[in-house]
């Protein structure tokens, strides 16, 4: 993966292309992290692609100096699935926002997951379709006022992860917009997976969804209500990491440490490789009220991936048939010549 002559920076990766976002806006951090990822993976620009759909987010594109494709709405997935079979050497990106990625893209979405097709996809969740101008998206909750539910929703909203793991995915990480250091490290982990991976931003909108994470991202509480998962790793949160995760039946808990005879013996180690998805569904679930609401990588498991299972069954066919191209089949058998 990495080009090991050549090292890069993230100057390296940014076009010379004009930033258009509202300032403030939670995309300005994100793109910052991936220029600083894409640096350190070493990854060259001519050997990255980046994808996206419609929306605010898929701008993207024009901000990298890598090949870049905006296509239509909700088709990124398909797009980036063609480009990857077709150029199996590229690193490849979907940019997709909550509602370009599960609503109109929703399909596309969770069957690149449960082929396992080698794309990384960033999912920048604000839960409110911003670029035409605040609608509510899949991800909006319930009793949420916008322009196009005026007096709240009726809908129970998709879960991103709920999606993956529903989708047999393989690779699910989370992390926030004002987190810089952990969206560099999980990005990073994303192209490190083998298969689809995708990473969920919580992204904030400034003009049509400002606030929207504040419950977990203000710096008074985010210590309490976030928790950063790393694999091999003790599941502890707080401003004094002195609480932590344990196993309650068949459900999580937190406890703090001490207290009510808990000790750091009782705290769960993080294991994003194990293959049953159970636990890590679990802890994906989390939300900030009751438990701390999981950042970093959740799941990382290896798994066969669809692109090399395809080219290992062209090199077998190839080699059971007589024919090299496409002509050589047309013409193997009977042939006619009209006059």
């Amino acid at each position: 993966m990495k080009d090991e002559k050549t090292t890069f920076s993230a100057a390296d990766y940014k076009s010379d292309q004009s930033v258009r976002w509202c300032p403030g806006c939670g995309d300005h951090a994100i793109l910052n992290s991936l220029h600083k990822a894409m640096a350190a993976l070493g990854v060259a620009p001519e050997k990255t692609a980046v994808i996206s759909g419609i929306g605010c987010s898929s701008r993207l594109p024009y901000y990298m100096n890598t090949y870049g494709f905006h296509t239509i709405h909700g088709r990124a997935a398909a797009v980036a699935t063609g480009y990857k079979i077709a150029r199996p050497d590229m690193t490849v990106w979907q940019i997709s926002g909550d509602g370009d990625g599960l609503a109109i893209g929703g399909n596309h979405f969770i069957h690149a997951l449960r082929r396992n097709i080698d794309i990384n996809i960033l999912l920048f969740n604000n839960k409110i379709y911003g670029l035409t101008k605040g609608q509510y998206s899949p991800t909006s909750d319930r009793g949420f006022v916008s322009k196009s539910s005026p007096y709240g929703t009726v809908e129970d909203p998709f879960v991103p992860a709920e999606l993956v793991f529903g989708a047999r995915g393989h690779f699910f990480a989370r992390s926030i917009d004002v987190e810089l250091e952990t969206s560099r490290e999980v990005l990073e982990a994303a192209v490190r997976h083998r298969g689809a991976s995708v990473v969920e931003m919580l992204q904030n909108c400034v003009i049509f969804n400002n606030g929207i994470h504040n419950f977990i991202t203000d710096r008074e509480h985010r210590a309490d209500r976030t928790i950063h998962l790393r694999h091999g790793e003790k599941m502890l949160f707080g401003a004094d990491m002195n609480r932590g995760i344990v196993a309650d039946g068949f459900g999580l808990k937190a406890v703090t440490i001490g207290e009510d005879g808990w000790t750091i013996d009782d705290v769960l180690v993080h294991d994003a490789t194990t293959p049953s998805s159970f636990l890590h569904h679990q802890l994906a679930m989390m939300d900030g009220h009751d438990l701390p609401l999981a950042v970093g990588v959740i799941r990382d498991v290896e798994s066969p991936v669809y692109n090399d299972a395809l080219e290992e069954q062209i090199a077998e066919v190839r080699g059971r048939k007589n024919f090299k191209s496409l002509r050589e089949m047309a013409l193997a058998g009977d042939t006619w010549t009209v006059g």
